[in-house]
């Protein structure tokens, strides 16, 4: 927690609700706001970020409900609290679902208020120890990526230059055998620098950088190119590409680049775990703020066990195990990507039926609008199979 006193804002449009809560709170190392309606709540929120929110549900205007939504989509190190009445549990736990952390029912006492604001600041405080946590663990991850650069891929690369020197200087006196061997040891090195430029790409990804350069960026586009790089793919096992775009989508502010480099990782693997002469869809839509964009396959699936280190570094499941190539860092790589985007990656599956896989990024506040009708593209029809 910063060296500032935690701040909290109380949103409730009854007066009485809001000089009580106030004054349970008084002289307790708190800063402590309060509004009477929700939009006016919201606007604290984007000028003060508070640490905790105390909103009620049943209000005029902007619902509790709406806010809860609105707060977490726009910091969801927020921690949020619903206030319900007795007859409205049922909400408060639909408002935990949507974000909040917990609820405290009307009529509640002095100690049950205190209770639950000491709660929300412990996770408060959790939450941002364990973003603290992460930007250290970012920082060695840069560290541990130049020490391999400089270990490993420069003597590599002494390496690969001499051996090219040497086939040159050779070629008049060496056997057919031993120019096997020696364009078998240049291939060699040449797998373990592709190897080691994955290393890399997995563990230097600058998080800063990417968001230093985000501006609006379509996703028709960012489907469009990463699908341009799988479809020789696609079209290599005879699978067939459904992209399904919901309008309107408006852009997102991020790094088209990378994120097109997240979405070519999870088709990819849509396309590599699915069975020849089947289909993989995309699909893109707008919902609560949000753009969610979907990649499904009906291919092998996922076993359960495995589903907790899906996102991991050098992880490889036993499906990838029986494929060629990948050195388990696909995924890792997208989790980083949408995460500097401030999104978020889910998957289900079931094994022998196939895995959708979630992308979630935020839309820019100011961005609200209506649903259009869905227009649908069928980006590659049935294609032959057994294309080398």
């Amino acid at each position: 927690m910063s060296a500032r006193p935690p701040s909290i804002l109380i949103i409730d449009d009854e007066e009485i609700v809001l000089d009580s809560c106030t004054e349970i709170l008084a002289g307790g190392p708190y800063a402590v706001f309060t509004a009477n309606n929700g939009a006016l709540g919201l606007e604290h929120v984007e000028r003060r970020h508070p640490d905790l929110v105390l909103v009620d549900l049943k209000m005029p205007g902007i619902s509790g409900m709406q806010v809860v939504e609105r707060i977490h989509a726009l910091d969801p190190t927020i921690v949020t609290i619903v206030i319900t009445g007795y007859a409205t549990l049922n909400a408060a736990v639909e408002a935990m679902q949507k974000g909040a952390f917990d609820f405290v029912a009307k009529p509640f006492t002095p100690e049950e208020f205190r209770l639950v604001v000491q709660r929300g600041l412990e996770r408060r405080r959790l939450i941002q120890e364990a973003a603290a946590l992460r930007a250290e663990r970012e920082m060695l991850r840069e560290h541990f990526a130049a020490v391999v650069s400089h270990e490993l891929k420069a003597p590599l690369g002494a390496l690969q230059q001499n051996l090219m020197a040497l086939a040159f200087e050779l070629s008049g006196v060496l056997t057919d055998a031993q120019k096997a061997r020696l364009e078998r040891l240049k291939a060699r090195v040449d797998d373990l620098l592709a190897m080691i430029q994955t290393w890399m790409r997995a563990f230097a990804i600058d998080v800063r950088k990417i968001q230093e350069g985000f501006k609006p960026v379509d996703i028709r586009t960012v489907i469009a190119k990463a699908l341009d790089s799988v479809q020789p793919y696609a079209q290599r096992k005879d699978i067939e590409i459904v992209t399904t775009i919901h309008e309107p989508l408006r852009e997102v502010l991020g790094d088209e680049g990378t994120l097109i480099e997240a979405l070519v990782n999870l088709a990819s693997n849509a396309v590599k775990y699915s069975r020849p002469g089947s289909r993989v869809l995309i699909e893109a839509r707008e919902h609560a703020g949000q753009v969610l964009v979907s990649v499904q396959d009906f291919g092998v699936g996922i076993p359960a066990d495995e589903m907790p280190y899906l996102f991991g570094d050098f992880y490889r499941g036993q499906a990838g195990k029986t494929e060629q190539g990948g050195a388990g860092l696909g995924l890792a790589i997208t989790r980083r990507i949408i995460e500097a985007h401030h999104g978020s990656i889910t998957v289900e599956s079931t094994p022998g039926e196939g895995s959708t896989f979630l992308i979630t990024l935020p839309l820019p506040q100011d961005n609200a609008g209506g649903r259009a009708p869905v227009v649908e593209r069928v980006l590659q029809n049935s294609l032959p199979g057994g294309v080398a």
